[in-house]
């Protein structure tokens, strides 16, 4: 692994469970699927999660080798796997149902994810995956235990009604870089009792977090990156056919990660974010195939 970059998806893996049948799922195993794509040979992306002695838990383990992820510290459990009813409106925007006390709901601490923990270079995690007291102890002893120089993404990742102010507020201050949303922006702010627009919001959290990085996507409108050293990137929504918007905004933060990892400037980061993205709201499904042209 010398030279490469150990990436790390922290919190749930579940199946979508679409009108057409089931996909391969969720934001912290989007995410380090597609950093295992776009990153190619420059990183190792492992996943820290558990799935069910079933069949599904069997095919996310497979999934996760077909992408080139170090499942070693995906945990088999005898509990169902992870999974999420979705429904897809007019525009391919999408809603979910999940099913309770499955098998990312139980991840423990060991210390192979202590291990695992000291060597990472970046770490995702998010609100969903700390539903339970057990998985959100293990998520934030992992992140406690993580080097001073890596890279701790929060995807804040609102899944209504599995997120409480509590989570987001203790939360916040465990991350280094930030991602959020549209809809995610007015709530944080508001628990935070922020006033402004987008960008003053956006300013606000990443002064008084201290974070390196701060993104925001607005879906078809675009996105907004600021940094700490002052740097700005404001990116325009892009023309593109829209198949279904699930895993995009992991596959962003994904692309953000590798190029903050390789110290490409902001800009340059936010325009390979931005294409991957749109590139995965034009194909069926969260972790599409990236061809060589989105590989750095």
């Amino acid at each position: 692994m010398t030279g490469r970059h150990q990436i790390v998806g922290l919190g749930e893996v579940l199946w979508d469970i679409f009108p057409a049948g089931p996909r391969f799922g969720g934001a912290p195993a989007n995410f380090v699927c597609s950093a295992a794509g776009v990153g190619g040979n420059s990183v190792h992306a492992s996943m820290v999660s558990a799935v069910g002695r079933d069949s599904l838990g069997e095919k996310g383990l497979a999934e996760f080798r077909r992408r080139s992820v170090d499942a070693t510290h995906v945990a088999q459990l005898d509990l169902q796997s992870g999974q999420v009813l979705v429904q897809l409106d007019a525009l391919g925007q999408a809603s979910y149902q999940f099913l309770e006390d499955t098998a990312w709901d139980n991840v423990r601490w060991t210390t192979d994810l202590q291990t695992l923990a000291e060597k990472a270079d970046a770490v995702c995690f998010g609100t969903l995956g700390q539903r339970s007291n057990v998985s959100r102890e293990t998520v934030r002893q992992f992140i406690h235990s993580t080097a001073d120089g890596c890279l701790r993404i929060l995807d804040i990742n609102l899944r209504p009604p599995y997120w409480t102010d509590e989570v987001i507020l203790e939360s916040l201050p465990l991350a280094n870089v930030l991602k959020l949303n549209s809809d995610e922006l007015p709530i944080v702010a508001s628990l935070l009792s922020l006033h402004g627009d987008e960008e003053e919001l956006m300013c606000q959290l990443l002064h008084k977090f201290s974070f390196q990085v701060a993104a925001l996507t607005r879906g078809a409108a675009g996105s907004l990156l600021l940094s700490r050293s002052g740097e700005r990137s404001e990116l325009p929504g892009q023309e593109i056919r829209v198949v279904d918007t699930v895993g995009a905004g992991d596959a962003f933060t994904a692309a953000l990660t590798v190029g903050l990892l390789k110290n490409k400037p902001l800009a340059e980061v936010h325009s390979w974010a931005d294409r991957i993205a749109a590139f995965v709201c034009t194909q069926a499904g969260a972790t599409p195939e990236f061809p060589d042209e989105f590989r750095c």
